[in-house]
This record gives C-alpha cells, structure tokens and sequence, in this order.
C-alpha cells in the first residue's frame, strides 16, 4: 500500500447483488483517479450481469443480477479490468464556477468559522473562492459534490444538531470538506452562503451541472447579483 493505494482490489460482498470494490482507505486523488477509470472501463465492457456501478470516494460497488452472474465470477472480471487501467485514457477535468453570495441569510455560520480560525468573515470568503476543487464524488441527494481540496485553514466540524432542511444552493462546509446542496434537505453543514444556480434540475437535458473528475470554482457575488441570477435561472 501507497499514500492509502491498495497494491490490488479488495472485495466486500455487499448484501445478494452486490459488490464492493476498494482500492484504498483514504480520500485521495491518486485513488479516486483509479476509480473513475475504472468505472470508464465497466462502461465499456461491462461483465454479462451487471446491473449498476457507483462510484464513490475510494472505492465502486457494482450491482449485478444474481440468475447471471455471481459475485466470485465479477470479482475474476474486475480483477482482469483492473490490469487495462493503466491504458484507459481519462477525459481532461471540466472547470463549472459556481456563484456564491457569501454570509448574511445565506450563510450563518460564517462568522462561526472565522472565528473558529482567528479570521476575518472577509479571509474566509477569500480563502474558499480562490481555493480550486476536485469533485471526487456526486452523491447523499441527487447532484451533491463532495469536493477535495478545502484548505486546511477553514476545515470547521459539522453542527452538533443537523438542520432538518438547509435550503437548495447553500454551500457548507463539514470537517475538511465544502460542497453545495442540490436540493432542500436535511443536513449538518456549517452554512456560509448560497449559489443561485440549480445544481440539479430533472427538466434539463443535462440535469446534474456537476460530475464526477470535474473541477470546481466558487466565484463571490453580492446580494444584488445573486437576485439577478436567481430570477434568471427560475425563468
């Protein structure tokens, strides 16, 4: 093992369809790079039986029908899978810039976390805008990015009593993780302000605007530009 890499695949039997692949223990891009190639390679080729796969932080679980196929056979074809990854090419990341209106109703929690950190509200909105993010994973609703790369200057614990709804939009920030919800739904994240896109909308062609591998960037705005987009993306 290396910087959490497992040398080979280890397998979980996930309940009676399906199975649990991990390549690591930790929340690295090294990792979370051979995940999503792997998940390029089930797409196109994927083993007779193969119903689903999910990708997550470090590890896929793939979801078969059991009258075709069972979980040793999957795990000998993953395992032949895992030795083409290396000649997989993997598409350069996409960069989305998100909007944030920063503090306010939008953000409560703000001013817990500068001062938290000995900071200024103002340093806490430039330390996470000017920060780039790797979105590792979408996942707990529909379209919501978990994102690496928060820097350590602002990693601040959940709330100790979740919200049992946080409005669509608001961006939070949990232990050494930022994200966006897509949706209105619970959650414990420390809010410190809110995008007026729809990170996810079932009437798009396209309805996650975040995937997997991309690159994300926050960009502040104010109040009056955030009512303005707002309108926009609700016509």
């Amino acid at each position: 093992m290396t910087g959490g890499l497992f040398e080979k695949p280890f397998f979980r039997i996930a309940g009676d369809r399906g199975l649990l692949v991990e390549f690591g223990n930790a929340i690295d891009s090294e990792i979370n790079r051979k995940i999503r190639t792997m998940a390029i390679a089930l797409g196109k080729n994927p083993p007779s039986g193969i119903v689903e796969y999910i990708p997550t932080y470090r590890s896929i679980i793939v979801i078969y029908d059991p009258l075709k196929t069972n979980a040793a056979m999957l795990q000998q074809q993953v395992i032949a899978l895992e030795k083409q990854l290396a000649e997989i090419p993997i598409p350069p990341p996409e960069t989305v810039e998100v909007p944030v209106c920063y503090g306010g109703e939008f953000g409560p929690e703000i001013e817990f976390v500068a001062k938290t950190h000995g900071l200024s509200v103002d340093d806490v909105i430039r330390i996470h805008s000017e920060a780039e993010y790797q979105v590792y994973m979408i996942g707990f609703t529909p379209g919501f990015p978990f994102l690496g790369g928060l820097p350590e200057s602002l990693h601040t614990p959940r709330l100790q009593t979740p919200r049992k709804a946080v409005p669509a939009g608001s961006v939070g920030i949990a232990n050494n993780q930022t994200g966006v919800y897509p949706i209105e739904s619970p959650g414990g994240w420390q809010l410190i302000g809110r995008t007026p896109l729809r990170i996810f909308d079932q009437q798009r062609a396209a309805p996650f605007l975040i995937k997997a591998g991309d690159r994300l960037k926050f960009k502040p705005i104010s109040f009056d530009e955030y009512q303005a987009l707002k309108e926009a993306c609700d016509r």
